[in-house]
């Protein structure tokens, strides 16, 4: 605890001894600053919308804008408000991706003495690695730009060919990654779970085996991007078998936090990797002047809104992923949600990992197997009271699907006090199932264009535009 404290405190000196040579840092005072709290006092929070001026500056070629120099890439990834964002890679922090996804494998193999998968077949899920250039700075996705700092010891080893990977078309690069794999002696398959488990059928799919007699070898399975959970049952299924699981929580903004053990729950922040953090009380992230926390004063169990600075050049980031600590020494968290994926449309405030638990805990009751889900508000415009809208794509639907429903809506309102009283004061009906069609989300991400690499459908919306999406694939609605 001791020395990750330390570690923040001096990464956060030599970030603003650096940055008080950009444009940014002269802007911001950077020369008055003397740590932590006169930090965030002086820099407010700022979403990309609010850094998008600067990115511009540098995609217009001027230097030390930033951090010194130029970025050596711009990761390229979609907002849900800003269209594409174009995240700064630099010199400094491009170490930070290699080595903290090197760290976690080292982890693993001291921890389990399984060092035998690195002589297999390695796979990386991911996209693209062909890169554009935006204001002469090559640009693309972060797999694509990580894929071309793979160490060489695993270069050998790794597969797809490049010549796949750089295959747009996700169906048409499953196809030809099935190929290049199907007779290997694949021993680590790395990805984002949902796409994972596309490959995994299709695998099952050409040789009529389980994933894991078709791969005698596979002992790991990497991934990230999203809530490894609700996908787990049906992955372990497809496999056939148990294989350790590594979780990490990489974005384009920084490679945060990874799974340095099989024994303990969580993921170890990566406390000193060019990366200083703050965390702000997560009902308080859109307000004007939110409480702001240094390392040193998080509390286990509080959610937190993810504030990053970082030697890419970015201050008092709001990254808009939530956390809570399981553990302070060393400091481990789960991700908890989004900061923009809730549903307040009643003043319920409901979040991801509550609507995830809910339906885990229904799913596990009545033996139901779930491909896919989101939730939606639905507001009545006439006499009947609004309620909230789950549509779901099932494996394996429940014998009694109103029992269900009502099953679901109950586990909720034990998770969330603000909904159960919504439901108690008859503001709010129960809540809703829509059972979508198969393939439902694989046909609305298709439509959308976003079907593969480390696109994910949002588990819950405070809006109905994915809803109003995913009506054309209903099948039937039901009540809890």
């Amino acid at each position: 605890m001791a020395m990750a404290l330390a570690d923040q405190e001096n990464i956060l000196k030599n970030l603003l001894k650096t940055g008080r040579g950009t444009d940014f840092g002269r802007f911001s005072r950077f020369s008055e600053i003397n740590g932590q709290e006169e930090y965030s006092q002086a820099v407010p929070l700022r979403d990309y919308e609010q850094f998008k001026e600067w990115i511009e500056q540098i995609k217009q070629g001027k230097h030390n804008v930033l951090w010194k120099g130029r970025p050596i890439y711009f990761a390229k990834t979609s907002g849900t408000t800003s269209g594409t964002k174009y995240i700064p890679i630099t010199k400094d922090s491009i170490p930070n991706h290699i080595n903290t996804a090197r760290n976690a494998l080292l982890c693993y193999m001291a921890e389990t003495g399984n060092t035998a998968f690195a002589d297999g077949k390695l796979i990386f899920l991911s996209g693209s690695p062909e890169l554009e250039r935006v204001g002469d700075i090559p640009t693309g996705r972060l797999s694509g730009i990580v894929n071309h700092h793979v160490p060489r010891y695993l270069r050998s080893n790794q597969l797809p060919s490049y010549e796949t990977n750089c295959i747009e078309d996700w169906e048409l690069k499953l196809g030809k990654i099935v190929d290049e794999t199907i007779d290997k002696n694949m021993t680590l398959i790395s990805g984002i779970p949902p796409w994972m488990q596309m490959y995994f059928d299709e695998l099952t799919k050409r040789s009529g085996k389980k994933v894991g007699e078709l791969f005698p070898g596979f002992s790991v399975m990497v991934q990230g991007g999203v809530n490894f959970e609700p996908y787990k049952a049906k992955l372990f299924e497809s496999i056939g078998r148990k294989v350790d699981t590594i979780e990490l929580f990489p974005a384009s903004e920084g490679f945060f936090a990874f799974q340095d053990s099989q024994e303990a729950e969580g993921l170890l922040l990566n406390t000193n990797s060019g990366i200083y953090y703050e965390f702000v009380p997560a009902g308080e992230i859109f307000s004007e002047n939110p409480r702001r926390y240094s390392l040193k004063d998080v509390k286990i169990g509080e959610n937190y809104a993810l504030i990053i600075s970082s030697n890419a050049g970015l201050w008092s980031y709001n990254i808009g992923d939530t956390v809570k600590f399981v553990s302070l020494d060393p400091y481990r968290i789960v991700v908890t949600g989004r900061t923009k994926h809730f549903i307040s449309a009643f003043g319920e405030h409901v979040i991801g990992e509550e609507v995830e638990a809910s339906m885990l805990a229904a799913a596990k009751q009545q033996e139901v197997k779930i491909t896919e889900y989101t939730v939606a508000p639905f507001v009545s415009s006439d006499q009947g009271r609004s309620y909230h809208e789950w549509f779901i794509e099932f494996e394996k639907q429940p014998e009694d699907m109103a029992k269900f429903a009502a099953s679901l809506d109950e586990q909720l309102r034990l998770k969330n006090v603000y909904y159960d009283d919504l439901i108690t004061g008859n503001i709010l009906e129960p809540l809703r199932i829509v059972v979508l069609r198969k393939n439902a989300f694989i046909d609305y991400m298709r439509s959308i264009g976003k079907l593969g690499g480390q696109n994910k459908v949002p588990r819950l919306s405070n809006d109905r535009k994915i809803a109003e999406e995913l009506e054309r694939f209903r099948v039937e609605e039901l009540r809890g």
